[in-house]
């Protein structure tokens, strides 16, 4: 069989938080707070093709890593500590044959009559800010829902999570509508897996803001925010 190309054009682009991958949740779900809005190129605003859309709870994002440049076999996935290979189709990592990745979010809204509409509120979203949409499905649980799925490695980190101790004069930089999803998101634990130093301060950009922290132990410490 002769080898076929496959063209792919995005339908739209999402808007998030992150304008750096360092902080992104490692999967979609995790910190439902997270807010993002899908804005789809002009030729797909049309009404009719989102027509009962807003009867789903649920949606599928498909989309294009764009920070990942060619594909590996073995991959060392994060939650393993960055030690452990694993197949790459065993994983979600980027580096895959087509840089094509998939994430359930929340269907917040479908705003029908902005100046850029229509456009998808979602909740919980693990992509980079400026993310290429590929293609949008509802999420259907009769068939998407298998409760008795077993997860590999990825259930033994499920409940994986860091106390944040922010200062409330910190907190009080953060946008209140920002302030629950930050505090998930650091929860989540940022940093390599593989990375343990105490003493070490990590940076992170998020909403327009610089967030500064350290990690001791199961406590991630907020030390400064600023404008970024």
């Amino acid at each position: 069989m002769s080898e076929e190309l496959l063209t792919l054009r995005p339908i739209g682009h999402i808007r998030t938080q992150f304008p750096q991958k360092f902080g992104i949740p490692r999967q979609s779900g995790l910190v439902e707070e997270l807010q993002a809005r899908v804005v789809f190129e002009e030729e797909y605003r049309i009404r009719e093709a989102f027509r009962g859309l807003e009867d789903f709870s649920h949606l599928w994002l498909v989309w294009q890593f764009t920070e990942s440049k060619g594909w590996s076999p073995t991959v060392r996935p994060p939650r393993l500590g960055g030690n452990r290979r694993m197949g790459v189709f065993a994983t979600r990592s980027p580096f895959r044959p087509n840089p094509i990745g998939l994430s359930c979010v929340t269907l917040e809204g479908v705003e029908y009559d902005a100046p850029d509409g229509p456009a998808l509120l979602v909740g919980g979203a693990d992509l980079l800010d400026g993310t290429p949409i590929l293609d949008v499905k509802p999420y259907v649980p009769l068939a998407d829902c298998r409760p008795e799925a077993v997860g590999s490695f990825s259930d033994q980190h499920r409940e994986d999570r860091l106390l944040v101790d922010m200062p409330s004069e910190l907190l009080e930089k953060v946008p209140p509508p920002l302030r629950s999803a930050l505090l998930g998101v650091l929860s989540q634990d940022p940093r390599p897996s593989y990375q343990k130093d105490p003493e070490r301060v990590y940076g992170m950009a998020f909403a327009g803001l610089e967030i500064k922290f350290t990690v001791e132990g199961e406590t991630l410490h907020v030390t400064e925010i600023h404008t970024a």
